[in-house]
């Protein structure tokens, strides 16, 4: 059983005040869209100026890890699922670890979601993303493994990309022993980048995705959007941290952010991929540019489904655990996700 840690306790009583207050609280930050934040997070954006550095350039990648395993895993309740094992994964540059979640539920839809978690290619881990990778599994009743994909700046563009299609190619050929009749792909900011691309890489090579969950993904380095400037500082990922993350993934080499690779939105033909469900928040610097790829996606004949939580900022399916809205958030994506899964297997089955 899971010790509750004084922080989440704290972090969910003022979750219970802040879900009193009125919705449109003249104190709120409010976004383009003449949508006010959510007011926990307004209050967590206070408490983070109090006892966080105002970006992640301000600490070393190896501290950052530290910084934010120790922040998420204070939060970490590790919902109920039917069981999880950890998994060895032949990778590019040596094996993988994975966690391998299966909900407990009478009515699993057989298909595998091999995901990728975020931390901006330079920190994250199987831990950090415990809970939201439990919430999604049980929550859709489908399973979920979660990869753990080399990190920048010891290894930078391209290991994640290369460790991420590895893990996937080796779901696709383990299916059966995985006890599921499809594999589909995604994750959440730098993980969602990595689930894009993957689809991409591995469009028209025979090995088909059944769908891809892309989670405020980053999908464009080099164009500027709104949500770059509105969001870029106080808002959860600041353009700071996103100038830091990308230095260190690209080894200082900024040409190679027009690598389809790194910016999906830039590969001019990507072909018809997996049908994708875009999620994005309306306080996220990312916004903009998740959606101009689920357009992008459907000019080029790929079926697209969008959420936006607009009163939600990045990285809040982390928050589960202790934030009501983020945690409905991230059920309703789980149920979305089964339904455009299960669609894909009806189709399969017409055909």
């Amino acid at each position: 059983m899971t010790t509750v840690s004084l922080r989440h306790r704290f972090l969910q009583a003022m979750d219970a005040v802040a879900s009193r207050l009125p919705a449109g609280l003249a104190l709120l930050p409010k976004n383009d869209a003449d949508e006010p934040l959510s007011p926990f997070l307004e209050g967590l954006r206070h408490l983070r100026r109090l006892t966080a550095p105002r970006n992640a350039a301000a600490l070393s990648p190896q501290a950052l890890r530290e910084r934010f395993r120790a922040d998420l895993l204070a939060l970490r309740v590790a919902f109920p699922v039917r069981d999880v094992r950890h998994v060895s994964i032949p990778g590019a540059g040596g094996e993988l670890r994975a966690r391998h979640y299966r909900p407990a539920t009478t009515t699993v839809l057989p298909v595998l979601l091999v995901y990728f978690h975020g931390g901006g290619f330079v920190f994250g881990d199987l831990d950090t993303h415990d809970d939201a990778c439990r919430l999604l599994c049980q929550e859709s009743g489908m399973p979920v493994l979660s990869v753990d994909y080399r990190l920048a700046p010891e290894h930078p563009f391209p290991a994640a990309v290369q460790d991420a299609e590895a893990a996937v190619r080796w779901a696709l050929e383990n299916r059966e022993a995985l006890g599921v009749e499809a594999i589909a792909v995604g994750g959440d900011s730098a993980g969602g980048n990595l689930a894009a691309v993957t689809a991409q890489s591995l469009a028209g090579t025979g090995s088909p995705l059944l769908a891809q969950l892309l989670v405020y993904p980053g999908t464009d380095r080099s164009t500027p959007r709104a949500s770059h400037r509105l969001f870029s500082d106080g808002y959860f990922l600041s353009r700071d941290d996103r100038e830091f993350f990308y230095h260190h993934y690209l080894g200082g080499q900024q040409q190679l952010a027009a690598d389809p690779r790194v910016s999906p939105l830039l590969n001019p033909a990507p072909g018809t991929l997996a049908p994708a469900l875009m999620v994005t928040a309306g306080f996220d610097m990312l916004r903009d540019e998740g959606e101009a790829y689920a357009e992008h996606l459907r000019e080029t004949g790929t079926r697209v489904a969008q959420m936006r939580f607009e009163r939600l900022g990045h990285g809040f399916i982390n928050l589960a655990s202790v934030h009501g809205d983020s945690r409905l958030g991230l059920k309703q994506i789980a149920e979305q996700w089964r339904s455009i899964c299960q669609q894909q297997l009806n189709r399969g089955e017409k055909a």
